[in-house]
């Protein structure tokens, strides 16, 4: 068993002086596999004026400077590659095929993008006679969750560090594998005392530090209902917030669609890590006329999805994170039981190995838009068919949750699509089937959050706007 018991404060491993801890479950053989010791309101307050002693030194460094220290944080991540991708394989569940090039390699590769993309994000800009200059926000509390650990965390630290601003991060108690690493690589790339400091921690220790007055600006992914309270905090306190939230997202098939191709699309997307993914696509809108042809292509698809050990090359789908979230998510799949939705998964389930926190993936039919299975993010393998008679219907039920962070379009006509696309009140839209891009803005509108990260727009979240005047 690992023991994390010791914060980054300030350049340098400090034993934790609290005495809570959370233990950290393997999620398929529900072992015991770690311990996590959580930051005290002591230590958050060390941390943060760490960061405030730093900040003048570091935001004055130049651009190129910071690029350099996040390649060589890249490389040392890199170095640590398979440990980290066992780790989030015991910790989260995703299969480790999966878990290797989304998990790891593509974080690693946003460090590497950051840095390439800092100086044109950061450039001063001439406008009449006023030079417009992008200074960094200050100090940064980052608050990231467990289901993509390193994906979140880079996010948010590799553009707040080269936007020229020192960071506090309050990662996830439950994935803390990667965060060791993290840990690990900030040392050995030499990182400026202070710039970067990472105390674990619950949920109490988030709200130390975004309580803090010597925070600058809260970034923060996870529950909807958590981004509420926090932007209510940091809002008395006039602090900027970048939220990355919740998402209830739906693809549509028009009718001329590819069946097959939007099938395959919709459980790979629903289905990814198990259904703990904010922008996974949990509504499936297909037309009336051809719901009896996409209810039995789904159902047997259902055959294709293994559930079993990530560990094992066929596996398809892996266990929750905690016993806790899989029977939240089974009272889900219940209450959509008892609200007689059309149960299209029922009698061809695959079979769960006998121990881990696994869920039987679930499809059901003819949601009503107003239901509970249509309006809330369940967080795992659940999807819910909804039908629409005109274009119009289709577009008002995709828009038709609080949230909006991701939508879906097929047709055989591109053209058709991208009209339909343009409709949907969602961050980022694919159309057919088009591949994540990681220079693109990601982020939400409505419940699903507040700014964006990703590319050169992920950068410019942690700046403020200067317009120096010049004489004329």
């Amino acid at each position: 068993m690992i023991h994390y018991n010791q914060h980054l404060i300030d350049g340098e491993m400090r034993a934790a002086t609290g005495a809570a801890i959370t233990t950290v479950y393997d999620s398929t053989t529900e072992e015991p596999i770690a311990t996590v010791a959580h930051g005290s309101t002591a230590e958050v307050d060390a941390a943060v004026k760490a960061a405030r002693a730093a900040f003048a030194r570091w935001s004055g460094t130049s651009v190129e400077e910071r690029s350099k220290y996040l390649l060589t944080v890249a490389d040392a991540l890199e170095a640590r590659s398979d440990r980290m991708a066992a780790d989030v394989v015991a910790e989260v569940g995703m299969p480790l095929k999966l878990t290797r090039r989304i998990q790891v390699q593509m974080p690693i590769a946003a460090w590497r993008a950051s840095a390439a993309q800092a100086a044109e994000a950061l450039a001063e800009a001439r406008i009449g006679h006023s030079l417009v200059t992008k200074e960094p926000v200050g100090v940064v509390a980052a608050i990231t969750p467990w289901n993509y650990p390193l994906h979140q965390i880079t996010a948010k630290l590799a553009a707040a560090l080269v936007a020229g601003c020192c960071v506090v991060l309050k990662p996830s108690e439950l994935a803390p594998g990667v965060v060791g690493a993290l840990c690990a690589a900030a040392l050995e790339a030499g990182l400026p005392r202070g710039v970067l400091n990472i105390v674990w921690g619950d949920r109490a220790t988030g709200e130390a530090l975004v309580a803090h007055p010597g925070v600058d600006m809260v970034s923060f992914t996870g529950s909807t209902a958590a981004g509420r309270h926090i932007a209510a905090t940091a809002g008395g306190l006039l602090k900027r917030v970048a939220l990355e939230l919740g998402g209830k997202s739906a693809s549509i098939a028009l009718p001329d669609a590819d069946q097959a191709a939007v099938v395959k699309h919709a459980l790979s997307s629903c289905m990814l890590n198990s259904g703990q993914t904010c922008s996974a696509f949990t509504r499936l809108i297909v037309p009336e006329a051809h719901y009896a042809a996409y209810r039995e292509e789904l159902r047997a698809a259902m055959a294709n999805l293994r559930v079993g050990d990530p560990r094992d090359a066929d596996t398809r789908i892996g266990p929750l994170v905690s016993a806790e979230h899989r029977n939240r998510v089974n009272a889900y799949i219940e209450r959509a039981r008892q609200a007689c939705h059309d149960d299209i998964s029922h009698g061809a389930e695959p079979a769960l190995p006998p121990r881990g926190y696994f869920v039987a993936p679930a499809i059901f039919g003819r949601v009503p838009i107003g239901s509970e299975l249509a309006q809330e993010e369940v967080f795992g393998p659940v999807l819910a068919m909804q039908t629409y008679a005109t274009e119009d219907e289709a577009v008002s039920l995709a828009n038709g949750t609080p949230y909006g962070l991701a939508g879906a379009v097929w047709s055989a006509s591109a053209e058709h699509a991208w009209r339909v696309a343009r409709r949907l009140r969602a961050g980022q839209v694919d159309v057919n089937g088009a591949p994540f891009n990681a220079r693109a803005p990601f982020g939400g509108f409505g419940a699903s959050g507040i700014g964006r990260e990703g590319g050169a727009f992920g950068i410019e979240e942690f700046v403020e706007l200067r317009a120096i005047q010049l004489p004329q």
